[in-house]
């Protein structure tokens, strides 16, 4: 058999039993090896072994011109030389596997620095050829996303290799994502040819791949990707649970094709509406299959359950125009409507989703895209990589991304190859030194796939915008605006109305973060409760380590406490007023302890003294109401120096050091305490209660204003509110 006709054979001849997917199609290796074992072709021609590969790259590109071709064909030339006499564990020439990672990127639109560094990627990692080869060959941009991709020796790094390694891709993919294209490619051939591998091995390289390499997929938009790897891992992973999915997958492809119907009634509203469309039936994949089981509790699923509808169209408006012939001529399921053109995916997805039922009750369910957005939705930021979709601007002119490519709202361009997931990403990543705590985070950042935007009163930007990931807390955020500077936040208000550190944001809400400056504030142990982010749990780790005793005066502060007076300070004698009951005692409430020149009023109590009480006291009413008769009293001229007690109640965020800087703050005006108590934290709010000697009346006013400047003190008043005050909500 000539190359060409067991290249051609190789490229048509699918793996048996499966169904290809999404535009990627499965390559019969042992034939692509052959016609890699014939050689190159002479120097002037396209190599046989990549004729293809160059078709499917002019029929993404048509603008590649010869130049291209050529960088392709001196690529594989010395890929093939280089790995001459190399074979892979399952049998065929090891060429085919840089081979087939670039026909799958070629599928899906990646330009040619890409595929030229595909076809070059374990060049460096595998044979004698160096990084300094291939930049003196194929320039930079090439030499950088081989290094990015190019793993780190086991011999140097040891168990550390493997973590090491991912980070490593990811400080390259911060640069340049196609790195990460490049390492997605290769993890799916290599999981299309895993079967070879021992039990373990294969256990091994599916949990990586579910753990780090699928969320990575999803969130760079790469879902041609994502699905075939999580099916793949599926399978190795859980696979009875597999097996059983695709036999359903099978028992309802024998059956009637339920949702053909539906798509040619929905055919005929659209030529009648005079749109424009194609519609046609998207099968789920096994993974997509058993997550709708288990939604449903398993129980049966019916035919429609089994695929849904794809609309595409030519503009933006004509999607809710589709829209609008859906709702009106079926029954739309309400529920099911979401709009990602107008708010799309973190991921840059973009669709609109609902679910409609026709007269039969057959329910469908339907997304409804322009042809671009769906080139978006299956390569993701490699289909951004295609120069007809990117503006040039967003290119240098070794190919590598320029300034911003998308408009915002403000009119400045940012690049949607540079998400601001992976500036977190690499971030906190400078903050993870230890592999093994690195690995950790990764795992677990990786996990949060979704995103929420809020918008910050003062988030040190001109957008006002933060994105942070789901299930995001104030401490989060906290760190996500100010950095190391997250350590002196001390409440926060969202949407208007003070909330606990710890509440969890949601998308859309307005956030105020309180801080204080201070060198007495820092994060509580509780925060780490609160934290989901790497960035914040780190930093708060980190700070909690260099401050052992931040966790005990974290702790609830006992519920009463009694200072010593201030130096200097007399013990405190009663204030005096007087009534004219003749021979009656005269005695301050302790519930609003008066002091001059407070309105007063007194009530005679037990053993005949009178009671003084501010009037405006709650007792007063009180009283009053019961029938008591009120009594004049009145303050006696030359009352001494230090006869006015008062009460104070000062609400503020729980925080460490909170009663040190209150006291402080008194002791600062000259006051003297003669109690304190403090009551246990609710919701991360706390309320202290000080009775203190004041050396003349208008000193209170002072005081209480000193005590409101303490951060994360929000209220201060005298004691009459007590009866009826709480917590704010």
């Amino acid at each position: 058999m000539s190359a060409d006709n067991a290249l051609d054979a190789a490229l048509a001849a699918g793996t048996p039993g499966t169904t290809p997917r999404r535009g990627l199609r499965r390559i019969d290796l042992r034939r692509l090896g052959r016609a890699a074992l014939l050689g190159p072709s002479a120097r002037d021609r396209v190599p046989d072994a990549i004729e293809h590969l160059t078709k499917v790259h002019r029929a993404r590109h048509p603008k590649a011109g010869p130049e291209a071709i050529e960088t392709l064909r001196r690529a594989y030339v010395l890929a093939e030389s280089s790995h001459r006499g190399q074979m892979r564990k399952s049998g065929e020439p090891y060429i085919t596997h840089p081979l087939a990672v670039t026909l799958i990127l070629a599928e899906l639109g990646a330009e040619t620095t890409t595929l030229t560094a595909s076809l070059l990627h374990d060049t460096v990692e595998d044979t004698e050829v160096t990084l300094d080869q291939v930049r003196a060959e194929f320039g930079e941009a090439v030499a950088y996303l081989v290094d990015g991709v190019t793993k780190l020796e086991k011999v140097d790094y040891g168990a550390a290799a493997e973590p090491e390694t991912f980070r490593k891709m990811l400080v390259a993919t911060g640069s340049d994502v196609r790195v990460m294209s490049i390492k997605l490619a290769d993890r799916l051939h290599n999981m299309r040819t895993l079967g070879v591998m021992r039990p373990e091995k294969q256990a091994r390289i599916a949990n990586v791949t579910r753990d780090v390499l699928i969320p990575l997929a999803e969130r760079l938009g790469v879902q041609a990707l994502k699905t075939e790897l999580e099916d793949l891992v599926f399978a190795i992973l859980h696979p009875e649970e597999h097996a059983r999915t695709r036999e359903m997958i099978a028992r309802n492809a024998e059956g009637p094709d339920v949702l053909a119907g539906v798509a040619e009634d929905l055919r005929g509203v659209l030529r009648e509406a005079g749109i424009a469309a194609e519609v046609a039936i998207r099968p789920r994949h096994a993974v997509s299959v058993h997550r709708v089981l288990l939604k449903r509790g398993g129980e049966e699923l019916g035919s429609c359950d089994f695929g849904r509808l794809l609309v595409l169209v030519g503009e933006d408006a004509d999607c809710y125009a589709v829209l609008g012939e859906l709702h009106t001529c079926f029954t739309p399921v309400i529920a099911e409507f979401k709009d990602f053109i107008a708010a799309p995916k973190f991921n840059l997805y973009q669709s609109l989703h609902t679910a409609i039922a026709d007269d039969h009750g057959r329910i469908a369910e339907v997304l409804v895209r322009t042809r671009q957005m769906h080139r978006v939705a299956e390569a993701g930021v490699i289909a951004l990589g295609d120069p007809d979709a990117v503006p040039e601007a967003a290119q240098g002119a070794d190919g590598r991304r320029g300034e911003a490519a998308v408009p915002t709202a403000e009119g400045e361009r940012v690049d949607p190859t540079q998400p601001g997931w992976l500036a977190r990403l690499l971030e906190w990543q400078r903050e993870a030194p230890d592999p093994d705590t690195f690995w950790t985070a990764l795992r677990a950042d990786l996990a949060q796939d979704r995103e929420i935007t809020v918008f910050a009163e003062e988030a040190g930007d001109a957008s006002g915008t933060i994105r942070l990931p789901a299930g995001a807390s104030c401490v989060d955020a906290a760190y996500a605006v100010h950095g190391e500077a997250g350590h002196n936040c001390v409440g926060a208000r969202v949407n208007g109305r003070l909330a606990p550190l710890g509440t969890r944001l949601r998308d859309g809400d307005t956030l105020q973060l309180l801080m204080d400056d201070t060198a007495t504030s820092g994060p509580g142990t509780d925060w780490l409760e609160h934290a989901t982010t790497p960035a914040a749990r780190l930093a708060v780790t980190r700070w909690l380590a260099q401050h052992p005793g931040a966790a005990a005066e974290d702790q609830p502060a006992a519920p009463t406490v009694r200072p010593t007076p201030s130096a200097g300070t007399a013990p405190a004698a009663e204030p005096v007023a007087v009534t004219d009951l003749p021979g009656a005692a005269v005695r301050l409430a302790r519930c609003c302890t008066p002091v001059p020149p407070d309105g007063v009023t007194g009530f005679v109590i037990r053993g005949g003294t009178v009671a003084v009480h501010r009037t405006e006291c709650p007792s007063t009413a009180r009283m009053t109401a019961a029938g008591r008769t009120p009594v004049p009293v009145r303050w006696r001229d030359g009352t001494p120096a230090n006869a006015y007690r008062a009460t104070v109640l000062a609400e503020a965020l729980s925080r460490p050091r909170l009663l040190a800087d209150l006291t402080e703050a008194i002791a600062a005006q000259g006051i003297g305490i003669v109690s304190a108590a403090v009551e246990p934290p609710q919701e991360h709010r706390v309320r202290h209660t000080y009775t203190v000697e004041l050396p003349h009346p208008k000193a209170l006013g002072d005081l209480m204003r000193a005590m409101r400047a303490v951060p994360g003190v929000y209220d201060v008043y005298r004691a009459q509110l007590a009866v009826t005050a709480a917590l704010r909500p």
